[in-house]
């Protein structure tokens, strides 16, 4: 855990805070929140600050307002997160799991690069390639089966990325940054949607033979680094009835 100071608005907090209990799922579907008076007198914030937190978790689908009866917790997955969006939470939480995830069946192996993967790490087709593997779930199940491919090379300088285990002492990326001198500098994102290919189903751990007919959103982030050599390039498949949301402040 980050033991750094949370230095978001105070509404932005509150919500965050229940969001982390609706998607842990220690708030089960049904439940009732707090008011907005005893909301603002819990958080010591005004009745205002407190409305506008419940208001972002309406608008992020966690709750939804009952007239007469208060705010009640829906059930929904979560959304997936890009690999960037990992990349962040790891930076600043030092865990790449999102509310309520946890990570399982961490498999790496050293393979031949895929066409795709070597146009996307500057590497030769057939090249070795280091291919590391985790599947994400919540409570509803697989968030996102998740690979990352890593050039040979840093396997040479971290040997644990080549294990079947999760990481320890950081993230792929900042283990790579920390023994290359070389720090991430930038990182290129897509964005889109495919239908289910009987691989992709038993990554996803359904029946090959009866994927689902929806299609899924496929994230992938390239990782390059401050002499411009890509360092990772990942690939998230989301699982059935995943989305992806991203969020920001617009200036006024």
């Amino acid at each position: 855990m980050s033991d750094q100071a949370d230095n978001r608005a105070p509404y932005a907090q509150i919500a965050a805070h229940y969001t982390e209990l609706i998607t842990s799922g220690a708030l089960e579907p049904g439940t009732l929140l707090p008011s907005i008076k005893n909301l603002a007198q819990e958080w010591k914030v005004s009745t205002a600050t407190a409305e506008k937190a419940l208001r972002k978790l309406r608008t992020e689908g966690f709750v939804r307002g009952i007239h007469g009866i208060g705010t009640e917790v829906l059930d929904r997955p979560s959304p997936m997160s890009s690999g960037a969006q990992r990349q962040d939470r790891g930076r600043h939480s030092g865990s790449s799991w999102g509310s309520g995830e946890r990570s399982d069946s961490h498999q790496a192996a050293m393979v031949s690069a895929p066409a795709d993967v070597a146009r996307a790490l500057d590497i030769a087709p057939g090249s070795d390639v280091i291919r590391r593997r985790r599947v994400y779930r919540d409570r509803h199940g697989i968030v996102a089966h998740s690979t990352s491919w890593i050039p040979a090379r840093y396997g040479v300088l971290i040997p644990a990325l080549a294990k079947s285990e999760r990481l320890t002492g950081g993230t792929s990326l900042q283990l790579i940054a920390q023994a290359t001198g070389r720090p991430i500098t930038h990182r290129i994102d897509t964005a889109s949607a495919r239908l289910l290919t009987a691989e992709d189903a038993q990554l996803l751990e359904l029946d090959p033979a009866k994927p689902p007919t929806e299609p899924v959103v496929v994230m992938t982030a390239k990782f390059v680094d401050s002499e411009s050599n890509v360092v990772e390039y990942g690939v998230d498949l989301g699982g059935p009835r995943r989305t992806w949301r991203t969020e920001s402040e617009v200036a006024q």
